[in-house]
């Protein structure tokens, strides 16, 4: 086999967009999904039968068992899975109502989940397979205004790591890929917000002074990225895109590794009697 078979979610915009170009560019084959497939004519017209445009809500089980179906089919096997459909959602906790906090979820995870039980059963035939999950800095770390978002990609993490320890024997790889700031449409048009509450504006403030000294990355650049690591012979569980993720995952786990520490006392207080048991 010269090339590889891929399948990915979001593909209309922003990163998803980008990896599928960068597959098709070297000649792999890919299918391509998004809600509107009218926005991957051109790269049909382009490519012809190595691209299968595919629409699909993550949303809809049904519909992710067909279209994984669908692009087996076509292709005749599964190569690299990537998980990147999914939306930022801008609330407080106490601002966020229970629909869009399900909804939140329904997509980034579910969604998600949803995808990768379809393609598994595939992957373990062929005893190998890559399943990426685009995670974010969000998913390892948390910011003021985006409780539920992190909530998703947290959720992410946790599943995909257990997936990853499931699935070796298999020949099958999982790598969370966890970008920082690129200048995509994230937090424009594709996010969503709910109604604000007075009381959090200094937090939004904060928030917004944040994102103002930043500088965000360009996403084309990522579309090498993704192809090394989709080449990669042993390819990383969690993986950063962007210069800004490790310095701050450094100064975070300090945080939290400092504070273990000086509340230690009290770990060892609520072991209680069963803590002298095992020491004795």
């Amino acid at each position: 086999m010269t090339h590889k078979v891929w399948f990915v979610t979001g593909s209309s915009k922003g990163f998803g967009r980008v990896w599928v170009e960068a597959a098709l560019a070297r000649g792999d084959r890919v299918a391509a999904t998004a809600r509107n497939v009218g926005t991957l004519a051109d790269l049909v017209e382009k490519y012809g039968d190595h691209i299968a445009a595919i629409e699909l809500d993550v949303t809809d089980k049904a519909a992710v068992d067909a279209a994984v179906a669908e692009a087996h089919r076509r292709f005749g096997r599964l190569d690299v899975v990537i998980n990147n459909a999914g939306y930022g959602h801008f609330g407080a906790i106490e601002e966020v109502s229970e629909q869009e906090a399900r909804d939140q979820i329904e997509t980034n995870v579910f969604g998600a989940l949803w995808v990768t039980q379809a393609a598994l059963p595939i992957m373990r035939a062929q005893r190998s397979g890559h399943i990426i999950q685009i995670s974010s800095i969000g998913g390892v770390n948390a910011f003021a205004s985006l409780g539920l978002y992190h909530a998703s990609k947290w959720a992410l993490e946790g599943f995909s790591q257990s997936l990853s320890l499931e699935v070796a024997e298999f020949g099958i790889h999982v790598t969370l890929v966890e970008p920082g700031g690129f200048s995509t449409d994230w937090a424009g048009p594709s996010a969503k917000a709910s109604k604000q509450i007075e009381a959090y504006e200094p937090a939004r403030a904060q928030m917004a002074e944040r994102r103002k000294h930043s500088v965000a990355g360009d996403p084309a650049a990522t579309g090498p990225a993704i192809l090394a690591i989709v080449d990669a012979a042993d390819p990383p569980l969690r993986v950063f895109f962007g210069d800004g993720g490790l310095p701050m995952i450094r100064q975070e786990y300090a945080n939290r590794i400092a504070t273990w520490e000086k509340w230690d006392q009290i770990s060892d207080m609520a072991q209680g009697a069963n803590k002298n048991r095992k020491a004795a």
